[in-house]
C-alpha cells in the first residue's frame, strides 16, 4: 500500500531558511550561502520521508517565498516595472517582486485560501510575454534524484494559477484571465517535457480552486487545459491534488473526467462530503490519493477511524489504486515534536507535527498492506482516550457563560454616528487624524531582553525597566512626529496572538512550533486544547503605563477573538464558534478593565476575520454571523465615549463589507495600499460607510519608503470616495517587521501628507 505527502514545511525545524533569507537580504551573506542552506534543508526533508517509507515524495514544494511566485517566475510573467530583460530569473528580480525595492513597490500579497499563509498575486494582461524563465522544478527533481530519491514534482496547476491572478494595473477589470490559458500551456509543456527527460514517472498538479464555487466557463477551462496537455503528459502518471474543502459534485465530475489524468487527491478531513461522491462514482482503474491525515492542525490522527475509512475506500477503488495521503501540504503545521522538550507531557501525547504526520501516513499505509504496527495504534488510542477524559479540557463555568450568550446580538446601545460625536468631544482630534496600527520595530536588543526574561536570566524588575524604556522611546518618537493617537509599540509582545494565549487558560505553547506565514515571516500558533478564560488582566499595566507618559490618547491594544481563533491550532472536539465565544468573553473582560483604568481608545484587531471565511458560499453566512457576533461581544459594554478600533489586513474585504459594517466598530483601519487600493472600489460602487475608516496609505511589508507626495496622492483618492470627517491616516499594518531607518522617514512623510491635506481642505472652504 503506497503513501504520499502533498507538501512539507520549508523553513526547517529551527527556522534555518528564515535566518538565511534575512541574512541574504541584509547583505550579510551571499546567494551561494542561501542556496547551500536551502539545499541542506531539501536533502534532509527528502531523506526523512524516504527513510520513513513514503513512496510518493514531493519536490518543488520548497520555495524562497511562495509557490505562486515560483510559478510566476517559471512563466516569465514579470511586471515591466522590475526591469527584467529575459533569461533565467535570479534573486534580484524574484525578491523585488516579493518585497519591492528602493524604486518600485512589491506585488500584491494576499491569503492563500482560508489559511494564514500568503502568496504574491500574479499581475497579468493581454500583453504579457510568457517565457520559460525559471527551471527550478526540473533542477530540484534532478537534485533529489542525485541523492537517490525519486520524487513527484509538484506544479501549481495552470487553471488555478490564472484564477488566483489579477488583471495588471491599466488592464480592464473585466479582462478574462483564462483567455491567457493558451499562452501559458506551451511553457507547462516545456517543463513537463524536461521532467520526463530527467526521468520523472509522476507529476502532481495542485488545482485547489476546484473546491470553490466555479461558473461553467471556469470549469470548462480545466477540461481544455488538460486536453491540451494530454499528449505531453503521455507516459507520466498524473495526479491532480485538491484541498481545503469538499469538492462540489460538478467539479468532481469534471475532475474525474479529465484526459491524461489518472490520479486524484482529495482532502477527506475538511472535505468529508467528498467521501459520498467517491462512494457514488469513482472512475475505474484510476488512483485515489486519500487525504486522511490533517495537514492543517496538530492533533494526532484517529488512526482507527482513518483505517476504517481507508478500508471502505479500498473496497471501492482497489488495493493497488489507493494511496494514503495528507489532506493538504504540511506547510501549514509545525515541523517536529522532537524539538518540544518543555511541552507538557500529557498535551504532547495528543499532538502530531509534520514529522509525526509522515509517520501516521506510513503507519496507515502499512496497516492496509497487512503490516499493522500494533504498538503505534495502541499508543494512539491511549492518547485519544487521555484527551477525551482529561479534566483540564473542560471548565463548566466557562461553558455556562458561553451558553448564556444565546438570545442577544450584543450591540452597543447607541448608533455609531452619535458615538463618534461623543468621542470627538472627548478626544478633540483634527480632521484626517493620524495613528499607527500597534507594533513598532522589534530590535535585536528588545528580542534579547524578552528571551532572557523568559529564560530567567534577567529579573522581572530589569525586564520591566527595559520595556518601560522602550515604550518611552516609542511614545517620544510619535510625539515628535505629531501623530494624533498613539500606540505603546508592543515591546512586551513577540506575537500578537501568542502574547494573549500565554495569559489565557486553555492554551498551550510550543518552543519551536513555527509555521511560515510569508517569505521569512514565521508565526508560532498557540494550541487551544481546552475551555478558554482570563485569570487576570493582560494589558492594563502596560497600557496605563504608556498613557501616563503622554497627554495624547493612547490606544489599548488587543487581539480579537476571531483572529486568536484563526491564528491558533484549535481544538477539534467542539465547533469552532463555541471556542470563539469563549475567547470573546475573555477579551470582553479585558476591554472593560482597560476602560475602567482610563484608556479611552481600544483597538481590537481582527486581522484574520476574512481569512476564516469558508471557501463555499453556502457556508459563509453562518461563519460571518458568529464571527461578527464574537467581535461585538468584546465591546458591547463600553461607554459611548470609549472609541473602539479594529484592524484588518491582507485579504479581499470587498465581498464582506456589509459584515464589516455590522461589526459596529467606531473606527476600522484596513490594508489598502499593497492591494493597489482595491478596497476603495467598494466605496466607489456606492457602499455607504458611516464609521471612522483608515485605509492604509503605505505598505509596511516592503522596505521602500513612500514620499509625502505619494501618500498625499493616496489620501486624495480616499477623499474622492469617503467623507473627510470619517477618514483616518495610517500605515497598512503594524511596523514590527521593519527597521527604524525605514519607519522614521515613512511616518514623518505620512504625518506631513496629512497636514498638507488639512491645509488644502481648510483653504478650499
Amino acid at each position: 500500500m503506497a503513501s504520499h505527502i502533498v507538501g512539507y514545511p520549508r523553513m526547517g525545524p529551527k527556522r534555518e531558511l528564515k535566518f538565511a533569507l534575512e541574512s541574504f537580504w541584509d547583505g550579510k551573506s551571499s546567494a551561494e550561502d542561501l542556496q547551500k542552506v536551502s539545499a541542506d534543508l531539501r536533502e534532509s526533508i527528502w531523506k526523512q520521508m524516504a527513510d520513513t517509507g513514503i513512496k510518493y515524495i514531493p519536490s518543488n514544494t520548497f520555495s524562497y517565498y511562495d509557490q505562486m511566485l515560483d510559478t510566476t517566475a517559471m512563466l516569465g510573467a514579470v511586471p515591466p516595472r522590475y526591469g527584467w530583460n529575459g533569461g533565467e530569473i535570479g534573486f534580484d528580480v524574484y525578491f523585488s517582486m516579493a518585497r519591492g525595492n528602493a524604486s518600485v513597490p512589491a506585488m500584491e500579497m494576499t491569503k492563500w485560501f482560508d489559511t494564514n499563509y500568503h502568496f504574491i498575486v500574479p499581475e497579468l494582461g493581454p500583453d504579457v510575454k510568457f517565457s520559460y524563465a525559471s527551471h527550478k522544478a526540473v533542477t530540484e527533481y534532478k537534485e533529489a534524484k542525485a541523492l537517490g530519491v525519486d520524487t513527484v514534482p509538484v506544479l501549481i496547476g495552470p487553471v488555478s494559477y490564472l484564477l488566483l491572478s489579477k488583471p495588471a494595473k491599466g488592464v480592464e477589470k473585466s479582462f478574462s484571465l483564462l483567455s491567457l490559458l493558451g499562452k501559458i500551456l506551451p511553457i507547462y509543456k516545456e517543463v513537463i517535457s524536461e521532467l520526463k527527460e530527467a526521468g520523472a514517472s509522476w507529476i502532481q498538479f495542485d488545482e485547489p480552486t476546484l473546491v470553490m464555487d466555479l461558473e461553467s466557463h471556469k470549469l470548462q477551462a480545466f477540461t481544455e487545459a488538460y486536453s491540451a496537455l494530454e499528449s505531453t503528459l503521455s507516459g507520466l502518471n498524473v495526479l491532480i491534488e485538491t484541498y481545503f474543502a469538499d469538492i462540489p459534485a460538478e467539479q468532481y465530475k469534471t475532475l474525474t473526467s479529465l484526459k491524461g489524468v489518472n490520479a486524484f487527491g482529495f482532502d477527506l478531513v475538511r472535505g468529508t462530503k467528498t467521501l459520498d461522491l467517491i462512494k457514488g462514482d469513482f472512475p475505474k482503474g484510476k488512483y485515489l490519493f486519500a487525504g486522511v491525515v490533517d495537514g492543517r492542525n496538530i492533533w494526532a490522527n484517529d488512526l482507527a477511524a482513518s483505517f476504517s475509512t481507508l478500508q471502505t475506500l479500498e473496497g471501492i477503488v482497489g488495493k493497488d489504486k489507493l494511496v494514503v495521503s495528507t489532506s493538504c501540504s504540511l506547510l501549514h503545521t509545525a515541523v517536529d515534536l522532537v524539538n518540544e522538550t518543555k511541552l507538557d507531557k500529557e498535551i504532547k501525547s495528543w499532538l502530531a507535527f509534520a514529522a509525526q504526520k509522515v509517520v501516521e501516513v506510513n503507519a496507515l499505509a502499512k496497516a492496509l498492506a497487512g503490516q499493522k504496527d500494533e504498538e503505534i495504534f495502541s499508543a494512539n488510542a491511549a492518547a485519544l482516550a487521555s484527551r477525551k477524559s482529561s479534566p483540564r479540557v473542560t471548565n463548566e463555568a466557562v461553558q455556562k457563560a458561553a451558553a448564556a450568550l444565546k438570545g442577544s446580538d450584543h450591540r452597543r446601545a447607541t448608533n455609531v454616528s452619535a458615538r463618534l460625536d461623543a468621542q470627538q468631544k472627548k478626544l478633540n482630534l483634527p480632521i484626517l487624524p493620524t495613528t499607527t496600527i500597534g507594533s513598532f520595530p522589534q530590535t535585536m536588543e528588545l528580542r534579547k531582553v524578552r528571551r532572557e526574561y523568559k529564560a530567567k536570566k534577567v529579573s522581572e524588575d530589569d525586564y520591566v525597566k527595559a520595556i518601560k524604556e522602550e515604550i518611552r522611546k516609542v511614545v517620544k518618537l510619535q510625539e515628535e512626529f505629531d501623530i494624533d493617537v498613539l500606540v505603546h509599540g508592543e515591546p512586551e509582545r513577540n506575537d500578537m496572538v501568542e502574547y494573549f494565549g500565554e495569559q489565557l487558560s486553555g492554551f498551550a505553547f510550543s518552543a519551536n512550533g513555527w509555521v511560515q506565514s510569508y517569505g521569512s515571516r514565521c508565526v508560532k500558533p498557540p494550541i487551544i486544547y481546552g475551555d478558554v478564560s482570563r485569570p487576570k488582566s493582560m494589558t492594563v499595566f502596560w497600557s496605563t503605563l504608556a498613557q501616563s507618559m503622554t497627554a495624547r490618547p493612547m490606544k489599548g491594544m488587543l487581539t480579537g477573538p476571531v483572529t486568536i481563533l484563526n491564528w491558533s491550532f484549535v481544538r477539534n472536539d467542539q465547533p469552532r464558534y463555541e471556542t470563539c465565544y469563549q475567547i470573546a468573553l475573555a477579551i470582553k473582560d479585558e476591554v472593560e478593565d482597560l476602560e475602567k483604568n482610563g484608556i479611552t481608545v481600544i483597538q481590537i484587531d481582527e486581522a484574520a476575520l476574512r481569512e476564516g471565511l469558508p471557501l463555499r458560499k453556502s457556508e459563509q453566512a453562518f461563519y460571518l454571523d458568529w464571527a461578527v457576533h464574537s467581535f461585538r461581544i468584546t465591546n458591547c459594554g463600553v461607554q459611548d465615549t470609549t472609541q473602539i478600533h479594529t484592524h484588518m489586513c491582507y485579504s479581499n474585504f470587498n465581498d464582506i463589507i456589509q459584515s464589516i459594517i455590522d461589526m459596529d466598530a467606531d473606527v476600522i483601519t484596513i490594508e489598502n495600499s499593497r492591494s493597489d487600493e482595491k478596497l476603495l472600489s467598494v466605496f466607489r460602487e456606492g457602499v455607504k460607510y458611516g464609521a471612522g475608516i483608515g485605509p492604509g496609505v503605505y505598505d509596511i511589508h516592503s522596505p521602500r519608503i513612500p514620499s509625502t507626495e505619494e501618500i498625499a496622492d493616496r489620501i486624495n483618492k480616499m477623499l474622492a470616495v469617503l467623507e473627510t470627517n470619517i477618514l483616518w491616516v495610517n500605515p497598512d499594518c503594524g511596523l514590527k517587521t521593519r527597521k527604524y531607518t525605514e519607519v522614521k522617514p515613512a511616518l514623518k512623510n505620512m504625518v506631513d501628507a496629512a497636514k498638507l491635506l488639512r491645509t488644502q481642505l481648510a483653504s478650499a472652504k
